[in-house]
């Protein structure tokens, strides 16, 4: 594989999560660039799962920056809400991620075939979330993040295992943020408890 193709999807997934993390819109459209350039690297490197999952990213990149623009009160910009029904969420992550694992095995010659669904579920459903700025999706982040991390670096995507990694630290810093946002925007009024 063209490790160059790799690093050029990694700068721009750092900048995406970056200006996630400072609730910027233009987190989508470097996320654009990087889903689109990642679907290549999961296809060569038969991580199935992980390509369609950027596949379905790349329409989601846009309806994440259409709902961040104009998806708040009045049409406005999205605030920074809570998650509800969290068991539920972690419940359908559990049971759809058996499902595409074992649909995987069983009809693909996919690698690491129930990580690599375990990692196409969760984000879909941490992605979702993001869309709609629920502070509770940087926890499903930091768990695609570990997963993520040990299934790329058996695949030997180093590049893309030390972004993981980063990602990694980049969630925990997003929640902290989007936490700290949220708080102050109770305090000054301009939040919904």
């Amino acid at each position: 594989m063209d490790t160059s193709l790799e690093i050029f999807g990694a700068v721009f997934g750092f900048l995406s999560v970056y200006f996630t993390i400072k609730e910027n819109i233009l987190c989508w459209y470097f996320g654009f660039i990087q889903v689109t350039v990642y679907c290549f690297v999961f296809y060569t490197s038969k991580l199935y799962s992980d390509m369609i999952l950027h596949i379905i990213y790349i329409f989601l990149q846009i309806l994440g920056w259409y709902n961040w623009k104009y998806g708040g009160v009045n049409h406005g910009t999205l605030r920074i809400t809570l998650m509800k029904k969290s068991i539920l969420w972690i419940a359908l992550t559990i049971i759809m991620s058996i499902g595409v694992g074992y649909i995987m095995q069983s009809k693909t010659d996919a690698s690491y075939p129930y990580p690599d669904a375990f990692i196409l579920v969760a984000s879909l459903i941490a992605q979702y979330l993001m869309i709609k700025k629920v502070l509770g999706s940087w926890f499903f982040w930091i768990a695609v993040d570990l997963v993520a991390i040990v299934v790329y670096g058996y695949k030997s995507l180093y590049y893309t295992t030390a972004l993981y990694a980063v990602f990694l630290i980049m969630a925990v810093i997003g929640y902290l943020q989007w936490k700290k946002t949220y708080k102050e925007e109770l305090v000054n009024g301009t939040q919904q408890a």
